[in-house]
């Protein structure tokens, strides 16, 4: 059952509320869901049960986005401040160190995460931060375009493309590589989604100055990447691998931006072994 969490957030000045949405499911150790943007925690609707049948998961949605609210006035979108409400949210659940697994912004955010101490172990799923500038162009356009389309085409019509396979394919197919096995009552939530979220623009334009060229020192990073991604294009991953040095890069054949539903059982498999129970390992240096 999808709960919401509201705490307090200190701002200049003072503090401002935040709330968040997020679903709790299963029972081990803790693993936390990011999405990507324009996107709600139901992108991993396909693998949660599997997940939780071994691990307490917690899907989040992101501020702005899903069921959370916008983030209030003084508070920005981009990657410090995303990560100081992740940091406030982690404490208010009692997560110490969870794992993490993000996807797209979410696997920039999880390996920020990883990188200042607050997560056990990484999953990064087509992350964020390793394009180029022609890239990074490329990737924002069609965000843009997918944006716009939801923004312009009415509620009926979404509906109806949503329940033919080609439909599918002209709705989601940037970011499925099979986008005709996703439901189509899924395809219409997210359409509205990313319609309705406030903060796709915001975080759109503080993905601007996005780059991630760090190590993640002293934490397990497996990053994974859809053979068929057409948003953030496969040949990141080994970029990513050369800037992450001891991470594990893992392909997944014929699978697109959000792979969980392409091949649920594989994206399933790759956290689970990702997140095995083992001994608490020792806390990273936070990095300034």
């Amino acid at each position: 059952m999808v709960e919401i969490l509201s705490f307090a957030h200190d701002v200049e000045g003072g503090c401002a509320p935040i709330s968040l949405a997020y679903e709790r499911r299963g029972a081990g150790e803790p693993v936390v869901l990011l999405h990507g943007i324009g996107h709600h925690w139901q992108a991993w609707e396909p693998v949660l049960g599997i997940l939780a049948a071994e691990r307490e998961v917690i899907a989040v949605d992101l501020p702005g986005f899903g069921a959370s609210a916008a983030l209030p006035p003084g508070v920005g979108y981009d990657l410090p401040e995303l990560l100081a409400v992740l940091h406030r949210f982690f404490d208010e659940l009692g997560l110490d160190r969870p794992h993490v697994v993000g996807n797209s912004l979410g696997g920039l955010l999880a390996l920020e995460l990883g990188r200042t101490g607050r997560a056990r172990t990484v999953t990064a799923v087509s992350p964020a931060g390793f394009w180029t500038e022609v890239e990074r162009r490329y990737g924002f356009g069609m965000l843009r375009v997918m944006h716009r389309a939801t923004r312009t085409l009415p509620d009926p019509l979404v509906g109806r493309l949503a329940g033919t396979a080609v439909g599918r394919a002209v709705l989601v197919g940037a970011v499925y590589a099979r986008p005709g096995r996703r439901a189509a009552h899924r395809v219409v939530a997210e359409a509205r989604a990313m319609r309705q979220g406030p903060g796709f623009a915001p975080t759109l334009a503080a993905g601007l100055r996005a780059r991630y060229t760090h190590d993640v020192p002293g934490v397990p990073v497996t990053i994974a990447w859809g053979s068929a991604d057409r948003l953030l294009l496969p040949r990141q991953g080994p970029r990513a691998k050369r800037t992450i040095p001891a991470a594990r890069l893992i392909r997944l054949p014929r699978c697109g931006h959000v792979p969980m539903n392409d091949d649920p059982a594989l994206v399933a498999r790759v956290i689970l072994d990702a997140t095995r129970p083992t001994a608490t390992p020792p806390r990273p240096d936070a990095a300034s």
